[in-house]
């Protein structure tokens, strides 16, 4: 039997139809290749900068990856919140130009410092950001999330900024010239930094910035900060900066830093050794027993005393002398201590010294005299 060319491909042809085979499926429209919107910029002022972070969009708004040239507009308003246009467009950053803040993050993140002009600052004034990406022929899918920046002038960082040691730790001091006039509802206070500056105290501490240890007023004058929260034997870098304290009527309460000050670099080596005893008083007694002398004084306070040293010289009643040598085979923990080496009719003089962890000793005490008589009951 012969087969008929045409009979088959007409069959053919509606097999491959009720297959689905030959379909095209549903026409997609082209991409607009409009970059997705930002949703995470946030804004932080220090002095007369605000530094802007967010994360530029990785996919268009169908979800296709970014493989195409973008511009970001850096947008600011005066006095506007929210705002549906760009307004003055402060910036404009070619996708190739954008610094990561932070390499190798799942997000990563870029920033733009804005540098505020001096016209704009005013404490009745506030600035809002966003950002617009555009893609190359200049459109966009809609600005970023707005925030807000308070524009109030901030003081400038102490002068004269020194740092010195003492037996008591860091004493941080400095001047405050100036600061700007008094304006309702603005304040100004002084913020005190810390970071540990040597690799292994850094890591063991987990801290790799600097740290608030101290907030004070912003007043003129000279000023000062006793750093109690320290470590001896560590390497510490200080800064200060002035804070502005905004707390206008119908505003949320507001806080900007200034600049700050040069970094102090500190070196907390001690070298400095307890106070003296005091109080030291010798009384013998034999009752029962063989003789000895009890010393006892006023305890020191240092938080990392050792001890004490106990020195010891005897005169006999010919007046022969002996030195005066350490007599406590090891520091002593007690401010109390027992001397059961005398001898009849011998005449002692002891004096305290104390000594703290590191090995600085104090000056001796004033000493205390005691007599062993000739016969004893």
């Amino acid at each position: 039997m012969k087969t008929n060319p045409i009979l088959l491909a007409v069959c053919c042809c509606a097999l491959a139809m009720v297959a689905g085979c030959a379909s095209p499926g549903v026409p997609q429209p082209p991409s607009l290749r409009l970059p997705m919107r930002v949703d995470n910029l946030s804004a932080a002022r220090k002095g007369d900068r605000v530094i802007l972070t967010w994360s530029p969009p990785g996919e268009t708004t169908d979800h296709q990856i970014m493989r195409w040239p973008s511009t970001t507009r850096i947008c600011r308003m005066l006095n506007q919140f929210p705002t549906n246009v760009c307004g003055e467009v402060v910036k404009e950053i070619k996708s190739g130009e954008l610094a990561t803040a932070t390499p190798g993050a799942r997000r990563p993140l870029v920033s733009f410092e804005d540098v505020l002009p001096p016209a704009l600052i005013s404490a009745q004034n506030q600035a809002t950001y966003t950002v617009e990406v555009v893609n190359q022929r200049g459109h966009s899918a809609g600005l970023s999330n707005q925030t807000r920046i308070p524009l109030v002038a901030t003081a400038a960082p102490p002068a004269d900024f020194r740092a010195t040691l003492d037996a008591q730790g860091p004493l941080l001091q400095w001047n405050v010239p100036s600061i700007p006039a008094p304006t309702p509802g603005v304040s100004y206070s002084l913020r005190i930094y810390r970071r540990a500056s040597t690799q292994a105290h850094t890591q063991a501490q987990g801290k790799k910035d600097f740290a608030l240890v101290g907030e004070l007023p912003d007043q003129v004058g000279i000023g000062e900060f006793r750093d109690r929260n320290f470590e001896w034997e560590q390497e510490y870098d200080y800064k200060i900066a002035s804070v502005t304290v905004l707390a206008m009527p119908g505003r949320a309460a507001a806080e900007v830093e200034g600049d700050d000050s040069a970094a102090l670099h500190l070196v907390a080596h001690d070298v400095f050794p307890p106070a003296v005893p005091s109080g030291l008083q010798a009384v013998f007694s034999s009752v029962g027993q063989k003789p000895f002398i009890d010393l006892t004084w006023a305890p020191n306070t240092e938080s990392d005393l050792a001890g004490y040293v106990v020195f010891r010289r005897s005169v006999s009643r010919r007046g022969e002398a002996s030195t005066l040598a350490v007599v406590s085979a090891a520091p002593v923990k007690a401010p109390a201590w027992r001397d059961n080496d005398v001898q009849l009719g011998q005449t002692y003089y002891y004096t305290v010294a104390a000594v703290d962890v590191r090995g600085n000793q104090s000056a001796q005490s004033a000493p205390a005299e005691e007599t062993v008589p000739m016969e004893v009951r």
